[in-house]
């Protein structure tokens, strides 16, 4: 069972950004998806998830509006499209699963809801 994201990057505030995460070893359809992000010094944090069936989504008050998720589970693939990027943004974002059997996509924002992680990677923002 693996998560492998990738896509990370240095941009400038104002710059778009599109991460991607491929997994592989489960049953893709049965899970939720979401994405964190940890910065240097601070706690890993929620930012967006989408449900099993990609017809739901939960966003985080700091990145709605410029960020967006998308999934394809033909392809086994999550998208992280960020928008309007600024320097608060700079982290590393993970990737993370959770069985669709643990219920609503609202109540799963801790990264202990999580069971799947990918390795995450790299986004600074320069102002």
């Amino acid at each position: 069972v693996q998560l492998q994201a990738s896509g990370g990057g240095l941009v400038q505030a104002g710059d778009s950004l599109r991460l991607s995460c491929v997994a592989s070893g489960l049953t893709f359809r049965n899970y939720h998806i979401a994405w964190f992000r940890q910065a240097p010094g601070k706690e890993r944090e929620f930012v967006i998830a989408i449900g099993w069936s990609g017809d739901s989504t939960n966003i985080a008050d700091s990145v709605k509006g410029r960020f967006t998720i998308l999934r394809d589970n033909a392809k086994k693939m999550v998208y992280l499209q960020m928008n309007s990027l600024q320097p608060e943004d700079t982290a590393v974002y993970y990737c993370a699963a959770s069985s669709a059997y643990r219920g609503g996509l609202g109540r799963l924002t801790r990264p202990s809801d999580y069971g799947v992680w990918g390795q995450g990677t790299l986004v600074t923002v320069s102002s």
